[in-house]
């Protein structure tokens, strides 16, 4: 299979995942596009490390893996605390976590 397909598709996904960040105001919906960011981006590296062949982008999108669950942990800890004090998991009331 042409590799431009693999390429085309990681645009495509990274487009949808950078519109809903931007668009969204709802802290899961975001947390989730910019999961679909990062691994639009595992595609890449995988896709020219297979067409270099070698290991190095597949060994960068392992560490891309790692940099996201820690995201999804810290991101997600900070969704809760939003929804413990005001019931809602839009991104308004993040500002007002200060105190």
């Amino acid at each position: 299979m042409n590799l431009t397909y693999y390429v085309i598709l990681a645009l495509v996904l990274f487009t949808i995942g950078a519109i809903a960040v931007l668009t969204r105001r709802n802290a899961i919906i975001a947390l989730l596009g910019v999961e679909l960011m990062l691994n639009s981006c595992n595609l890449v590296l995988v896709t020219f490390s297979r067409m270099w062949g070698n290991v190095e982008g597949q060994v960068f999108a392992f560490f891309v893996m790692v940099v996201a669950a820690a995201e999804v942990v810290v991101g997600l800890a900070i969704v809760v605390s939003i929804f413990r004090t005001h019931r809602s998991t839009s991104l308004d009331g993040a500002n007002q976590l200060k105190h």
